[in-house]
């Protein structure tokens, strides 16, 4: 699963303590109760270490209920697609459902990539603030491949905005 953080407010800080905004702030539960109605836990998360992404998967964990395992990766915070995919392969083998929560452009690239494109034509997934897609992906993490796009099958994605109990 990818998620990009809810959305940010834009206070005089430095970028990476950068905090939720109101929308934000509604929006992240949102998601949460999303991934939980459609069975999306994950056993494992990956989340930027920036103070937005926190706040957004604090705010996601809250509904999912669980405990996953939890890393705060300095290396997500503006990382570039290849820099993400890197993560991914080194979640654990065993593990067989994971989140990385990130920002764009590199979240929204990622799952441009993983995905390939659609039909065919050429495409690219849009991810706005909470946009949260589901892959599915053969084999291990580690056997992702950087150099081969649409090695995972896009199975669901949503925004807050597409969803009806959003408020």
């Amino acid at each position: 699963m990818l998620l990009r953080h809810a959305k940010s407010d834009w206070p005089d800080v430095p970028d990476r303590d950068r905090p939720l905004a109101k929308r934000g702030k509604r929006d992240a539960p949102v998601i949460g109760r999303w991934l939980r109605d459609h069975g999306y836990l994950p056993e494992a998360v990956v989340c930027s270490d920036a103070r937005r992404t926190r706040q957004t998967w604090k705010l996601v964990a809250r509904e999912l209920g669980g405990s996953p395992s939890v890393t705060f990766e300095p290396r997500a915070y503006a990382a570039s697609p290849l820099t993400l995919l890197y993560l991914v392969r080194e979640l654990p083998a065993g593990c067989r459902a994971a989140l990385l929560v990130g920002h764009n452009p590199g979240i929204e690239d990622l799952a441009s990539s993983l995905a390939g494109p659609p039909d065919g034509a050429a495409g690219h997934l849009r991810f706005p603030t909470a946009a949260v897609g589901v892959f599915e992906v053969p084999g291990d993490w580690a056997d992702l491949d950087p150099s081969a796009p649409g090695h995972a099958r896009l199975l669901d994605y949503t925004t807050p905005a597409d969803l009806s109990d959003h408020v």
